[in-house]
């Protein structure tokens, strides 16, 4: 074939590529027809309890303005009610992130139980109805946040947590969390004798989420389930391929249901183990890059040791907030993003704010340069530049 025969095949194929990632509107806005896929080529933009970083975690309003931004993946985790019911929503106590204690209705339900070897004193959502945590609402968790959205905003089930990112106008996966199954399953009961992590799983098998990682059916509705707890995990793929990864906190604190520690669990010999049964780990970044004085120090092998075993790693939690970054960093959240995807090379990354690491992954697409004018010109004369000085 002839080069100039080449130029408007070229030509068309970098338009496509130009226009193919527009300013994403909240859901119901557009049609979801033919919705664009989810993105693979760079490293996950994971919504940690949605967009948290601007409204209260874990909540709709979160997770619609989590999407809106560019979220490749909304991430949750799941309790459970006194009855049985699926929620969306980190402590194991209501106290910190819902007005609970202005329901003087509810005065009489504070309890203490042992979580992970810890007497925690407070108002388990395990000793509330649904419908009763429906009459709560949400508040923001940091003090210096923004505090407009307090009591607006409702706990929401996992499945209304599912109808969110299905209803999406792009494919949006979703990445829940398997939360505290060894408490949970100690204070509710399901008919048949069932686990927790059987309804958890029967959940995401209700709504279609079935396949393997990068499996036709996977890319339709993407899905990793997590979980600190080994055992739920090793228990659970049995009765499910979808991938999984493995939590690691930080390495004073063992596992939630084994009680490893943390040397154990990131030995070689652990994660070529763990690897027939989950595609990744998700660690606390900090143990990755461990921290002097708030200066990031040198980093350990951590990331290439589970690489070598062909695990993912998608370290957790990625925050604006001067009081979250490392003096290394200079306060710029940008500056940090590229440390960890250039330097350290992780897969994924659990960010408060999903919007400021989207535009820092489009500001450094390679494309990006030629998105500025509008089109797809200046590359095809560099193309064609290209090509000319080799005929």
């Amino acid at each position: 074939m002839a080069i100039s025969c080449l130029i408007p095949i070229l030509f068309l194929s970098l338009i496509s590529v130009c226009v193919a990632r527009p300013l994403y509107p909240l859901p119901s806005k557009i049609s979801h027809g033919n919705r664009q896929p989810l993105q693979t080529s760079r490293p996950y933009n994971l919504a940690h309890r949605g967009s948290n970083g601007e409204i209260p975690e874990e909540t709709a309003a979160s997770y619609m303005r989590a999407i809106e931004e560019g979220a490749d993946f909304i991430e949750t985790d799941i309790l459970a009610s006194k009855d049985g019911f699926l929620i969306c929503f980190h402590d194991v106590t209501l106290d910190d992130t819902t007005d609970v204690a202005d329901h003087k209705e509810f005065a009489d339900r504070k309890r203490t139980y042992d979580v992970q070897g810890i007497n925690t004193t407070g108002f388990f959502s395990v000793d509330f109805t649904l419908k009763e945590l429906k009459t709560l609402r949400t508040k923001q968790r940091y003090p210096f946040r923004d505090q407009q959205y307090n009591g607006k905003y409702p706990i929401i089930t996992f499945e209304e947590f599912i109808s969110i990112a299905l209803d999406a106008p792009r494919v949006v996966g979703i990445y829940p969390e398997m939360k505290n199954p060894v408490l949970i399953n100690q204070h509710v009961k399901w008919p048949g004798g069932k686990r927790y992590e059987d309804i958890f799983v029967e959940t995401l098998k209700k709504y279609g989420y079935k396949g393997s990682y990068l499996s036709k059916d996977w890319l339709k509705q993407p899905v990793f389930i997590q979980s600190f707890a080994p055992t739920s995990l090793v228990y659970i793929s049995n009765m499910t391929e979808l991938p999984k990864i493995f939590l690691i906190d930080d390495i004073t604190i063992p596992t939630q249901d084994t009680n490893q520690s943390y040397w154990e669990i990131t030995s070689d010999s652990y994660l070529d183990y763990i690897k027939d049964y989950v595609v990744g780990i998700g660690p606390w970044k900090d143990t990755i890059v461990p921290v002097v004085n708030n200066y990031s120090q040198q980093p350990t092998d951590l990331v290439a040791r589970a690489h070598s075993h062909d695990l993912q790693v998608h370290p957790y939690t990625y925050r604006n907030e001067a009081s979250f970054l490392h003096f290394n960093f200079h306060q710029d959240p940008y500056e940090e993003y590229d440390y960890w995807i250039n330097k350290i090379g992780v897969d994924g990354l659990f960010t408060d704010f999903t919007g400021s690491l989207h535009k820092y992954q489009e500001m450094s697409s390679p494309l990006n340069k030629y998105r500025d004018d509008g089109s797809a010109s200046k590359l095809l004369q560099e193309i064609s530049s290209l090509i000319s000085s080799h005929t």
